[in-house]
């Protein structure tokens, strides 16, 4: 008996990349078209950049055990959220959740010291870069993180939120990404976190100077292991 994935999505891109990942890895451990059962709800990523933009994060909070609610109405065992930014929100969201979460930034920590990472460089966007969800939780793996300057950060945000969240990908773009990487691997990274669910549109590993710790990709098998008690 596999248990029951709720999807929390923000971003279309990630979400669905997310979704297809689960259901691809399944059939390698479940077999032939199969996979655990998925409910996803979403809000329009509009009502999420409200709050965002703001910083009342409390809001955004909201809106995800909002979706939360609704699945496990709907029968979900357990949740997972494949947007990194909203993750700032968690601590309001964790405790008053009706079903248990797994958390993206522990899920690639735990990747990264299983691999023996011990100095990261984190991308995603303007927020979170400079926010906490890496920050925390690669300081509790023992793991330091490596964000770009400030100039740089602005053209992530600005390649995220213009393209990627719409499906677009430029080979300028791809390059922004990859300089930013290896700017990264000089300040000492030892691999690079994907820490936006929709840079791995726009790179993958023969892209990046730096080994890739993909988390939209890492969540997704997280919770196909959760689904499935690790078959």
């Amino acid at each position: 008996m596999t248990r029951h994935i709720g999807i929390v999505a923000c971003s279309a891109e990630g979400a669905a990349l997310c979704y297809r990942t689960i259901c691809a890895a399944a059939a390698t451990v479940m077999g032939e078209h199969d996979h655990p059962e998925i409910t996803m709800h979403t809000h329009p990523l509009a009502s999420y950049m409200v709050p965002i933009r703001s910083g009342d994060w409390p809001a955004v909070g909201e809106l995800m055990l909002s979706s939360a609610r609704l699945l496990a109405g709907a029968g979900a065992d357990f949740a997972i959220c494949p947007d990194n930014t909203i993750h700032q929100a968690f601590a309001t969201v964790e405790p008053a959740s009706p079903i248990p979460w797994l958390h993206i930034a522990r899920v690639v920590a735990a990747e990264a010291a299983r691999r023996s990472f011990d100095t990261l460089g984190v991308l995603g966007t303007k927020y979170l870069m400079t926010g906490p969800v890496y920050a925390e939780a690669l300081a509790t793996a023992g793991i330091e993180q490596r964000i770009p300057d400030e100039a740089d950060r602005h053209a992530l945000d600005e390649i995220i939120f213009r393209e990627l969240v719409y499906g677009v990908t430029t080979d300028k773009s791809r390059g922004v990404f990859r300089d930013v990487i290896a700017q990264l691997a000089d300040r000492g990274a030892q691999a690079v976190v994907l820490g936006c669910t929709e840079i791995p549109l726009l790179i993958a590993e023969a892209d990046s100077p730096l080994p890739i710790l993909d988390s939209t990709r890492l969540l997704a098998r997280a919770a196909l292991d959760e689904a499935t008690g690790g078959a």
